[in-house]
């Protein structure tokens, strides 16, 4: 057992559990009045770091989202979740961050901040395939 961590006895810490790996999530909050408080749940960014893995989903309500405040700028809060998918997809469409590991752009995209989107709260959890968890997640919260 050189070089490998026990867990407890007779268990090794391998990083996978199960066969799934552990992952990291916050969901995509639109805000379209700070003052109110009110938002409606716009996306889910997953990452898990076993599988060098970052991917944003998002699905906009429009009519809920207007329902909260008729003058929200619509196109703008979709070019603001297609910014944050981008960022995930890495490449030309991340910009600056494109040089970035993908645990370095989740952390960027989940820190605190006062826009019309916002990241909520870190969720954890084990999956064996972080893609379909992003999906499962997007429909399970969002839709």
């Amino acid at each position: 057992m050189a070089g490998r961590k026990v867990a407890s006895e007779g268990s090794e810490v391998t990083g996978l559990h199960n066969g799934r790996d552990v992952f990291e999530y916050a969901l995509l909050k639109v805000v379209p009045r700070v003052e109110r408080g009110e938002m409606i749940n716009a996306g889910v960014v997953v990452y898990c770091h076993a599988r060098r893995f970052v991917e944003a989903r998002t699905h906009l309500d429009e009519a809920r989202l207007l329902a909260l405040d008729p003058t929200v700028d619509v196109e703008g809060v979709r070019a603001a979740l297609g910014a944050v998918e981008g960022i995930c997809a890495g490449g030309e469409r991340a910009g600056q961050a494109a040089a970035d590991d993908a645990g370095r752009r989740f952390r960027w995209l989940i820190a605190p901040r006062s826009t019309i989107v916002q990241p909520g709260p870190v969720h954890t959890g084990l999956t064996a395939d972080p893609t379909t968890e992003a999906e499962r997640l997007l429909d399970l919260l969002v839709r």
